[in-house]
């Protein structure tokens, strides 16, 4: 199966947007990782065309607070649907056992001993300071980091989390991860609410 690891970043805020709906943001760029290439490629907005062929051959889409942020926001520009894709978002995995939200760079600190190199709204300081590699950079090693979690979790069933007395451990059913999603019934947006 192809799956494709997907961040994105925002060339601007909520406030700026006027809404909560993170389909109201504007794209900067779009970076993925490609399982059957092993290559992270980035996507700038004007060249999002490029990037509905590799979705459309994909199997699933796997990301960090995905299905509430990057996949509604490629949703909403996407020419076809994904309701044919399998949805692997490893922050609400994690919310499902912890019973709480949780921040990429904290899980990916205590289960692979390294994190995010910056944080989205540096990434929106350089995009406007006209600093579009420094963005694609970000965005690619949050693609790269957000991967090896899943990779961690499917080899070893779990990911680690910060406490407040130390790291403990989160025990994830990852049995259905790479099957193919059951047909799903009314709009993309359900996939994703």
């Amino acid at each position: 199966m192809r799956f494709l690891t997907v961040d994105i970043e925002t060339s601007n805020t909520f406030d700026e947007a006027g809404s909560s709906d993170p389909a109201d943001l504007e794209i900067s760029v779009v970076c993925v990782h490609d399982s059957q290439t092993g290559q992270v490629e980035a996507y700038l907005n004007e060249e999002l065309s490029k990037l509905w062929p590799v979705i459309l051959e994909a199997d699933g889409l796997i990301g960090w607070n995905s299905d509430h942020f990057d996949l509604p926001i490629l949703a909403r520009r996407y020419p076809g649907s994904f309701d044919s894709k399998r949805s692997v978002d490893l922050m609400r995995e994690m919310q499902r056992v912890i019973g709480r939200r949780i921040k990429l760079d904290h899980v990916a600190q205590a289960t692979l001993g390294k994190g995010k190199s910056a944080d989205g709204l540096q990434a929106l300081v350089w995009w406007r300071n006209g600093e579009k590699q420094k963005v694609i950079d970000y965005c690619k090693q949050d693609v790269l980091v957000t991967r090896e979690l899943f990779d961690y979790a499917l080899k070893n069933g779990e990911l680690k989390y910060p406490t407040n007395g130390g790291v403990e451990t989160a025990k994830l059913d990852t049995s259905e991860w790479l099957t193919k999603p059951q047909a799903q019934v009314g709009s993309t947006a359900s996939l994703f609410g």
